[in-house]
């Protein structure tokens, strides 16, 4: 959000006596910013005389958000700008009948007010917050608790019945190809792929699978082992330790960590000077004092596992 300050007077006269003294180049070069804004801003279109500008429908664009995902350019921005013609003469119609001293209206003003102060003010304190250091830091403490971690690549072939699952056993004794009796026997989604699963930690799959994946040897088969899926026979194909992805992967979710924990702890500090009385809880508001809203509590950051 940008803040766009009115010209004072006073700083008009500063600006064209400045202009006297260094000359002629100078007035051109004053005279030409106005012109080149509003040509990067231009007017839309023109309802009773008041202007529309393109930043007019990208306000209206960022406040309309989803119900905007599914047009083309050319259609979202003409529904855009119909919307705000409308709301114009609209709200000048509102205006004529003297709506806004109806005091639904001035409440629903108050919070709205309210509302875009707070957002204004938690949006510029989560911006602040988001340094290049903030952020490697957050990305340095997490990397320290996945690195080490164990990570096993393997496949697997999931059937029905343990008869099923015997038999799939007995061909890969006799040297049947792991990757296409899964392609062509597996009930999993990854059939297709050779039944593969690429890599993942032990907490990732149930407990029944993850203890025998984890105890296998790279290279070896397992035999049938009973999930509330099925029948799965597993083959171990690789097994390393795990490693953080590279900060560039994890930058946007960590961004979004650093932005909502700096707009938490900023709302925590504003309670602790704040006087706040709930009428509707008083003895416990005085015992246990106010908790953080729900809405400020900082998502939790989990650096997806590296890819192969």
């Amino acid at each position: 959000m940008t803040a766009s300050f009115p010209e004072t007077k006073t700083g008009l006269r500063l600006g064209l006596a400045s202009a006297a003294a260094t000359g002629c180049l100078a007035l051109v070069l004053l005279a030409g910013l106005p012109v080149r804004a509003q040509e990067a801003n231009p007017v839309l279109a023109k309802v009773n005389g008041a202007d529309i500008r393109q930043s007019d429908v990208a306000l209206a664009e960022e406040e309309l958000g989803p119900s905007l995902a599914q047009m083309d350019p050319a259609t979202k921005k003409d529904s855009v700008l119909s919307f705000l013609i409308d709301m114009k003469i609209v709200a000048k119609a509102a205006e004529d009948k003297k709506v806004e001293n109806n005091e639904d209206f001035k409440k629903r003003l108050a919070f709205t007010r309210s509302r875009l102060l707070m957002d204004s003010l938690l949006a510029s304190e989560g911006k602040a917050a988001t340094t290049d250091d903030a952020m490697k830091k957050v990305y340095e403490d997490a990397s320290k608790q996945i690195t080490g971690e164990q990570e096993v690549h393997a496949r697997h072939i999931l059937v029905e019945t343990e008869g099923d699952a015997k038999a799939i056993a007995e061909e890969l004794k006799k040297g049947a190809d792991f990757a296409e009796l899964a392609k062509k026997k597996s009930k999993d989604p990854g059939a297709s792929d050779g039944g593969d699963l690429g890599f993942f930690t032990k907490d990732q799959m149930v407990p029944e699978f993850s203890t025998v994946a984890f105890a296998l040897e790279p290279g070896k088969v397992s035999d049938p082992v009973k999930s509330q899926f099925g029948w799965h026979i597993i083959k171990v194909e690789e097994k390393r330790s795990r490693k953080a992805p590279e900060f560039e992967q994890v930058k946007a979710q960590i961004e979004t960590y650093v932005t909502r924990k700096a707009q938490a702890d900023y709302v925590a500090k504003l309670r602790e000077t704040a006087k706040v009385e709930r009428m509707d809880k008083p003895d416990e508001a005085a015992t246990k004092g106010e908790a953080k809203p729900e809405a400020a509590k900082p998502a939790d950051t989990k650096m997806a596992p590296a890819k192969k």
